[in-house]
């Protein structure tokens, strides 16, 4: 008995840091999601579209990009004010989310 409560104890911490893994992936999804409608899906623009696919983008300039919306140091028509609505934090994870996508495909 004294084996199996501190088995039971490491389960559930394991499934609570699982379930807490998922829920931070979607918000994250959730948050990307908000850039479909101009960059595609998971950042992979149609091919005749003006706006740039955002997938497997690299990181640093996912953020300089955004970065330069936020500051108006780089000119658009909505990227500006749309930029604006984001934390360092998200636009930090945005970045690696991105960055991990693959243009053609799933990652």
């Amino acid at each position: 008995m004294r084996r199996i409560l501190p088995l039971a104890l490491l389960m559930m911490m394991f499934a609570a840091a699982a379930h807490a893994d998922d829920a931070a992936a979607q918000r994250l999804r959730a948050l990307a999601a908000n850039c479909a409608g101009c960059h595609g899906t998971d950042g992979r623009a149609p091919r005749d579209s003006l706006v740039p696919g955002l997938a497997g983008m690299p990181a640093s300039y996912f953020t300089a990009q955004i970065k330069a919306f936020q500051t108006g140091a780089r000119q658009g028509t909505l990227m500006p004010q749309l930029a604006k609505g984001y934390n360092d934090a998200q636009v930090k994870a945005l970045a690696a989310y991105f960055a991990a996508q693959k243009q053609g495909g799933k990652p």
